[in-house]
């Protein structure tokens, strides 16, 4: 791995190595989804494609396998399948009185630099710590070493023009339109939780100024919107927030001269688990034929196993016709297949089908039904007595996602397709064109490894089903 000159990272790196052969034991850590060496990670933070990389920040805790001592981990690919692991990248300042680097985004000022903004925690308890700031690094050519800019705070509440806001405070996020790069951060104050909307007053990213509230809700709905991203998908503006529950999505219309958002249609990107969001803290980037690429952190691991955190499959997302969003799993995830089984014209009547001839816990399958009644369930991890097993199942009104409910109703004689990814202990699942995408945490034991199909309440046509096992990206 290429070093840093920085000894504070040196040390946060060598912490991750030494867990590292307690993380790579475990049977339930995921092997096709991106994760660091070892220790936490949450929030994807950087996102962004620059010189033939991609970029991924991330939020990380080097020294333990829960939150705490945020820095930012930092990786890169070439097609957002593989993964290069780096030097870790920012690092809380001790002696600037800095606890922790919070999340935040990467851009190229006009000088050609590469450069980090990150929210700025200072240190203290929760209840006296002093306000939040938004603070910059810069990098070297090579995105490797970085520094604190010599500027920093570039943003800072008595200072930033806007609404009184408290302390926390954050999450800063870049975006461009008609030659102009604005920032956005979520702040609440009185009885508003809302988006600010800042915009540069040069090109070296380092000044802004308050514009207006992009977005606001009242606090007693949503208690802070983390993490928000405003960006450009076709002709649409998307903004989506991490309000402590699922990412919420709302699209519409932005009118750069008067800086007014304009909502057309609000959702759930992904519900994941009713107590814990499973898919959490988007981001996004472009790629090079400018697909918008989300990505977010899957969280709701136990601790104790040396890692905690993975990244979700990178999705591109879309805009359908009706206004909402679409999801779909990057087609380069397609390297990663490995052994293929295929069924067709299966019929299935109050009744199961083992699937024969493949099993595992890291696989991808694509399955097509055509419902006629009943209710249809594909069951992975399956024990080899049937007891136990990761349910998803279809009853013509409804999915359920083990144990995630989900409204959903197919058109006249549409077929239902299921694509679904399982990685060891994560579930990621996309419903008819993206309609539907659902993350979930799967718990089963180690030799869990079946596939099943069950029909009951009536029937149903298997018209084909796919399965490939999965190759490590590591």
């Amino acid at each position: 791995m290429i070093r840093s000159t920085n000894p504070a990272i040196t040390r946060a790196m060598e912490s991750v190595a030494a867990a590292e052969p307690k993380a790579a034991a475990d049977p339930t850590r995921p092997v096709y989804h991106f994760h660091p060496p070892a220790n936490w990670m949450n929030d994807p933070n950087g996102t962004i494609y620059h010189n033939g990389y991609y970029h991924l920040f991330y939020q990380h805790n080097p020294y333990g396998d829960t939150w705490g001592h945020m820095h930012w981990g930092h990786a890169r690919s070439t097609d957002l399948v593989h993964w290069e692991q780096l030097p870790i990248a920012l690092w809380p300042s001790l002696d600037a009185g800095e606890e922790h680097v919070f999340s935040g985004c990467a851009a190229v000022n006009g000088a050609g630099e590469p450069m980090l903004l990150y929210t700025s925690v200072k240190t203290g308890d929760r209840d006296s710590r002093a306000a939040n700031e938004q603070w910059a690094a810069v990098g070297d050519a090579d995105w490797i070493n970085w520094q604190k800019h010599p500027e920093n705070p570039i943003l800072a509440l008595e200072t930033h023009g806007g609404p009184p806001f408290e302390k926390d405070w954050r999450d800063p996020f870049i975006f461009t339109e008609a030659g102009r790069t604005f920032l956005v951060l979520g702040g609440e104050y009185d009885n508003v939780a809302a988006v600010a909307l800042y915009e540069a007053t040069d090109d070296s990213l380092a000044h802004w100024r308050y514009c207006k509230l992009l977005y606001q809700e009242s606090r007693k709905a949503t208690r802070f919107m983390e993490c928000p991203n405003f960006f450009k998908v076709g002709k649409k503006w998307v903004l989506l927030t991490s309000p402590y529950q699922p990412v919420e999505y709302v699209v519409g219309d932005f009118d750069v001269e008067t800086l007014t958002f304009i909502p057309e249609h609000e959702g759930t990107l992904d519900p994941g688990a009713d107590d814990v969001p499973n898919f959490y803290a988007s981001n996004i980037l472009y790629d090079p034929n400018g697909r918008c690429i989300l990505l977010g952190w899957i969280r709701g691991f136990p601790s104790g196993k040396g890692w905690n955190g993975c990244l979700a499959l990178p999705r591109v997302l879309a805009i359908a016709p009706d206004g909402r969003p679409e999801q779909l799993p990057l087609p380069q995830l397609q390297q990663l297949r490995d052994q293929h089984i295929g069924q067709s014209d299966l019929q299935l009547k109050n009744q199961s089908h083992l699937i024969q001839g493949i099993e595992g816990d890291a696989l991808e399958i694509q399955a097509l039904f055509q419902p006629h009644n009943g209710v249809i369930t594909l069951r992975v991890r399956r024990s080899v007595d049937g007891e136990r097993a990761a349910e998803i199942s279809y009853d013509g009104s409804s999915l359920n996602v083990v144990g995630t409910e989900v409204p959903f109703t197919l058109n006249d004689e549409e077929p239902l397709k299921l694509h679904l990814f399982l990685d060891k202990s994560v579930l990621e699942l996309f419903v008819n064109g993206g309609r539907v995408a659902v993350t979930r945490l799967v718990d089963a034991e180690d030799n869990d490894r079946g596939i099943e199909l069950v029909v009951h309440e009536g029937e149903a046509t298997l018209i084909s089903m796919d399965i490939w096992t999965m190759r490590s990206i590591w």
